[in-house]
């Protein structure tokens, strides 16, 4: 069987290796195809039964133009880049591959709160730049160090790795209130599942861990700001999308959200007209949260797994 990866490259840069699944398929791995360039992926799909992508869109025109193709292995936990429908129309199976990064985004979500609370970075700067050295005093600081201990942790979406979050933010000393807009009253490990209001207004800290829908589509924007607490700490490690970046940036800059913390903005790579860029007490780092190299080498492991399924006719993560 013929295989493609169409964009293997920030799965793999070098420090992994495909080898498992080229003992499996005729493999052709490419590091990168311009994600939204159909004529590109349908000539590089060509004759492959089996294809791999991380960001390529995968639609009617493209399962159209490739007949051969049985199998699409998702190199992600989300799928949207592949028309679902489409896939069952031309009986491709489409799987993902889930909760393989748990750990590390939770890590990555704890990481920003700890710069925001700390400044860690900034300070090690000043150190290294012979601040510390000309000081009059033992010590100084530049911004208010936060004590998380005692702070209520907000969390929104109360799937694996917002659980993660939940279970660190706990063990840090904090107390955790959780949000679905479906289980409002009833009960989790942490208590009751908050009303809007109450998790809004109560919150010291959101954390956005859930998927991007029509209902959580922006869930930071004005009108549910303007409902939270006084320096709030805004935190996403999960899509960009559920955020209004002019409406962060304004709560910012009037300080009635204190510091955010981003690994995701709602266009990416970022545009450089992005309001967030000129916003004050703000951390983003580029998509990062997910790219241990133990969660990567855990995507591959999780994908030769599927491929391995689908040759021996017991497809497994099947989402299509």
């Amino acid at each position: 069987m013929k295989a493609v990866i169409l964009d293997g490259y920030t799965i793999n840069p070098g420090d992994l290796s495909w080898q498992k699944l080229a003992e499996m398929v005729e493999l052709e791995a490419h590091d990168y195809t311009p994600p939204t360039d159909r004529s590109e992926t349908i000539k590089r799909i060509g004759d492959a039964e089996i294809l791999l992508t991380s960001k390529s869109i995968i639609d009617e025109e493209v399962f159209a133009n490739c007949p051969n193709l049985k199998f699409l292995s998702v190199l992600a936990t989300g799928y949207n880049v592949v028309d679902i429908e489409a896939a069952r129309k031309h009986n491709v199976t489409v799987s993902n591959v889930p909760a393989y990064s748990t750990d590390t985004v939770a890590q990555h979500t704890i990481a920003l709160l700890l710069e925001i609370c700390n400044n860690v970075g900034h300070h090690a700067k000043t150190v290294m730049d012979g601040r510390w050295s000309k000081s009059r005093d033992f010590c100084y600081w530049d911004f208010p160090v936060m004590e998380l201990a005692g702070k209520t942790m907000g969390i929104v979406g109360f799937g694996n790795i917002g659980q993660k979050v939940a279970d660190i933010a706990a063990a840090l000393g904090m107390k955790v209130m959780v949000y679905n807009s479906h289980r409002v009253g009833e009960k989790n490990k942490f208590g009751e599942y908050a009303s809007l209001d109450k998790f809004l207004s109560e919150s010291d800290i959101i954390s956005l861990h859930c998927p991007m829908t029509s209902e959580t589509k922006e869930f930071v924007r004005e009108e549910n700001i303007a409902k939270m607490k006084d320096g709030v700490i805004i935190l996403n490690t999960s899509r960009g999308q559920l955020i209004k970046d002019e409406d962060l940036k304004e709560a910012l800059e009037s300080g009635k959200v204190g510091a955010a913390g981003l690994d995701v903005v709602s266009v990416e790579p970022m545009k450089e007209d992005n309001p967030l860029l000129k916003a004050k007490n703000i951390f983003i780092t580029p998509h990062i949260a997910w790219a241990s190299k133990e969660a990567r080498q855990r995507l591959i492991d999780v994908t030769v797994g599927n491929i391995k399924a689908f040759i021996d006719k017991k497809p497994i993560n099947v989402v299509s």
